[in-house]
């Protein structure tokens, strides 16, 4: 009988939900709450600064989420290598947290360009104003893009993992288990 992997699970699944939620978040409310300051020149600086307080909890969810995908992956390698599906959605499921990576990385660098803009006038987080530089204008637009990429990844990621509870019933299993070996010996034929 397979041992439990409640805590690796845990792991994949809390800093997923924190990754997706605080991603998700940050683009609704920080981005939404600094459009709200009567002050234009301030928005920038309080966007960047919620976004600052968020990134170091995001760093860790997104290490518990990485800890936990790779135990998960350690303790099901037989299965991903012998059932139909798991294998496919294994690569899936690397290639979506691949990506989300490298946005969550890209809003970090072109969050830091905003932070150096300085002062100037913004309508928010990622909205230009019409008098705004527009070095700063196009930065914003890239950013508001790649913000929004982060919670579609990870949504898509948390899909994936729903798909990987499924194939661990027991009526797909088998199944799939069984399929791999017929399918090899159809090859040799």
């Amino acid at each position: 009988m397979p041992g439990r992997n409640t805590i690796i699970r845990s792991l994949n699944d809390l800093g997923l939900a924190a990754w997706f939620g605080g991603s998700l978040a940050g683009a609704v409310g920080i981005n939404g709450a600094a459009a709200d300051l009567p002050d234009r020149t301030r928005r920038l600086h309080v966007a960047n600064t919620g976004w600052a307080r968020w990134t170091p909890v995001n760093f860790a969810a997104i290490g518990a989420h990485l800890a936990g995908s790779a135990g998960l992956l350690l303790a099901n390698k037989g299965r991903v290598a012998t059932q139909r599906g798991v294998g496919v959605t294994s690569v899936l499921k690397t290639g979506l947290t691949a990506a989300a990576l490298g946005a969550t990385a890209y809003t970090g660098v072109l969050g830091k360009k905003l932070d150096g803009a300085g002062d100037v006038p913004v309508e928010g987080g990622t909205e230009p104003a019409t008098d705004t530089p527009p070095e700063v204008a196009a930065t914003q637009q890239r950013l508001k893009v790649a913000q929004w990429v982060i919670p579609a990844l990870t949504a898509a990621l948390v899909v994936v993992n729903a798909v990987h509870g499924e194939q661990q019933r027991p009526s797909q299993a088998l199944p799939g288990i069984l399929a791999k070996p017929g399918r090899l010996i159809g090859a040799f034929s």
